[in-house]
């Protein structure tokens, strides 16, 4: 992948990120500026998903730990631990949230 196929494909997962906030029923806040997307949760914790260029990785920062996500096989997968971003960012929020919530690219 070239830089701007991997700007484009971050910049669109991010956007992804933010119309599936807008779409579930939490009160989850989000502010987004220059490749960086902060989520802000009611009880004061926060997730950042930033995109790395350099690297071409995106990375999410929860209040636990921090993941690296690598494009592979054309999804964007946690070097770490092997899931897949949005199973991941749903299992993060929903830790942060206390509540259930799943969220998917529409």
């Amino acid at each position: 992948m070239n830089d701007s196929q991997y700007n484009l494909m971050a910049d669109e997962l991010l956007l992804a990120v933010e119309e599936a906030i807008d779409e579930c029923d939490h009160d989850i806040d989000y502010e987004s500026a220059g490749g960086l997307l902060t989520l802000a949760f009611v009880n004061g914790t926060k997730i950042i998903i930033n995109k790395q260029a350099p690297l071409h990785e995106i990375w999410v920062a929860t209040k636990f730990n921090g993941h690296h996500f690598a494009y592979t096989d054309e999804q964007w997968v946690d070097k770490r631990g092997g899931d897949e971003f949005w199973q991941f960012l749903s299992n993060a929020v929903s830790v942060q949230a206390d509540a259930t919530v799943t969220l998917a690219a529409q």
